[in-house]
């Protein structure tokens, strides 16, 4: 069964405001170490612009007014998607603006590119959606993702280049690549079964509707059933649930921990049964030339269709600008807004805005608001550390070729991706870049955070070389560049409770029509398409405040 990597939606914060950026310089591994000859960029906390945020009254007061119908902050995908929804809807591009505190937008969807090769700095595929996921397969085909509906089934037709070219997965244990990511070699005829039987279920349930019309699980969240019988799920650990349900083998609890922490950055431990069952559960996507087990991947991961957001609309578009502080005025709101460059700060005062940050951040901001406008909605929140190495090879072991997704049995890490893997090369000794993933599990969060700032680059580069070694002997020496991106607060991690919570539900209600709120933290799923969704969400919502009538 295919890995799912829905990774990290939204720039985030790091510390206490800290923002995450690149660190001045080019940072080398230490000399003597094997790994001297190794250099690269380090992205982390930016102190000086998180002791601004920390203390916004040092900031400089504003010299000029700026008004607009519509203020989005937040430029990741939720950010992005309202941008385009509230244009498509019939708002002029002069009626809106966007404001994102990084250098580019794309939130946790951000990609980087080398001399070689384009690479996600996050977020990296999409599965193949839903076909009644409307407003997506829509995105898709303006996107030239989606190249037409077959006349006699009606069902999507996908590019082939945009769909994960064969060899897509392969996992390495006992010392042998071996296909696909289920643990298969020299697992015992008695964990087969239980392998056999958890599948069985997930076919079950993949295809159970509730009492209510609604699919058990589904893609957005929104659209899932509301029976009890499936929200009690949410109530208890996956972990707890696999235990009642005698799902004991140990290498399927390895894949079923490793399939929470690559898609929640937490153990199954950690997240609630119904979001792991949600995993498998909500992938019903079906085309002409294409299967639910099928997914679409670039070079660059979702930075494709982050960027594609982007292009997708025209009105302004501003970053390097932290909004830092919200005003109540009986006509909207006024946001104040600097821009890091050129230290200066604009009031921007705008009818209606929409919060596309992540709820701690959106916390810090609604500080100056009535309480009645605030949003508190605790979240877990893993790091996660990304490592890009630039390599002219992969020395390999035997067993299935170096292939898009590949995955080390027992491994910290998620495994790595092949960056290069959709240029259809021919040879696993072409230059190409790989991204290692490694979701920083702990009980506390906070710690793990602090930790993982305090961790230099020749450690981060030591461990992730240490990590492919075991598969790679002989890799280091040949490893030409390393860039490393730590992300503090991650994504949001579906803990018992959590998803179908009250809390949820009421952090996303608007406030005095107003305020309206955009991000996966409120789907309590990291998805692109919970992204997508919220950001769709919260435009219609501002559009229907504003006696727009919806297309």
């Amino acid at each position: 069964m295919p890995s799912r990597r829905y990774f990290m939606q939204q720039t985030a914060l790091g510390g206490a405001g800290l923002l995450l950026a690149p660190l001045a310089g080019l940072h080398s591994c230490a000399p003597g170490t094997g790994r001297g000859h190794i250099s690269g960029s380090m992205h982390g906390a930016n102190h000086a612009t998180g002791h601004l945020l920390r203390d916004p009254a040092r900031l400089p007061a504003p010299t000029r007014t700026e008004v607009v119908e519509v203020l989005i902050v937040g430029g990741g995908v939720a950010g992005l998607a309202a941008r385009r929804e509230l244009e498509r809807q019939g708002l002029r591009p002069e009626q809106i603006l966007l404001v994102e505190l990084d250098e580019q937008p794309g939130g946790n969807s951000r990609a980087g590119r080398s001399a070689v090769s384009a690479y996600p700095w996050g977020a990296h595929y999409l599965p193949v959606p839903d076909v009644r996921n409307h407003a997506l397969l829509t995105f898709l085909r303006e996107a030239g993702v989606i190249t037409g509906f077959d006349a006699a089934s009606g069902l999507p037709v996908y590019n082939e280049y945009h769909l994960c070219h064969d060899p897509e997965e392969r996992l390495f244990i006992r010392g042998h690549w071996q296909t696909g990511l289920v643990p298969e070699l020299g697992v015992p005829a008695a964990e087969k079964e239980q392998i056999a039987r958890f599948f069985r279920l997930i076919d079950e349930l993949r295809q159970t509707v509730g009492q209510d019309g609604r699919d058990a699980f589904r893609i957005p969240v929104q659209e899932s059933s509301g029976d009890a019988q499936f929200r009690r799920l949410d109530d208890v650990s996956f972990a707890a649930y696999l235990d009642e349900q005698g799902f004991i083998s140990p290498h399927l609890r390895w894949y079923l921990d490793y399939s929470c922490r690559d898609d929640y950055g937490a153990s199954a431990a950690q997240v609630s049964a119904w979001a792991g069952l949600h995993y498998f559960a909500s992938r019903k996507g079906h085309a002409h030339n294409a299967g639910s087990a099928d997914v679409l991947t670039w070079p660059q991961g979702n930075g494709f269709l982050a960027e594609q957001l982007r292009q997708q609309a025209r009105s302004p578009l501003r970053p390097d600008t932290v909004a830092y502080a919200l005003h109540d005025r009986p006509t909207g709101l006024a946001v104040d807004c600097y821009h890091v460059p050129s230290r200066r700060t604009t009031r921007v005062e705008a009818r209606r805005v929409i919060m596309a940050t992540p709820l701690f951040i959106t916390e810090r901001l609604l500080a100056g608001l009535p309480p009645a406008a605030h949003r508190t909605l605790p979240c877990h929140r893993a790091p996660w550390v990304v490592v890009n190495l630039t390599v002219p090879g992969l020395p390999q072991g035997p067993g299935q070729p170096l292939s898009w997704d590949n995955v080390l049995y027992g491994a910290q890490s998620v495994g790595y991706v092949d960056a290069g893997h959709q240029r259809l090369s021919l040879s696993d000794a072409a230059p190409r870049v790989v991204t290692w993933y490694l979701p920083l599990s702990a009980p506390d969060p906070a710690t793990a955070r602090r930790q993982a700032y305090q961790t230099s680059y020749d450690e981060w580069v030591r461990r992730t070389l240490a990590e492919l070694e075991t598969a790679h002997p002989g890799l280091t020496p040949l490893v030409e560049r390393a860039d490393v991106w730590v992300w503090g607060h991650g994504m949001v991690a579906p803990t018992p409770g959590f998803v179908w919570g009250a809390a949820r539900a009421a952090a996303a209600q608007p406030w005095q029509q107003k305020l309206f709120l955009a991000h996966t933290d409120l789907s309590g799923i990291s998805l692109f398409e919970e992204g997508f969704y919220q950001g769709i969400r919260a435009a219609r919502e501002v559009l229907a405040a504003s006696g727009v009538v919806l297309a």
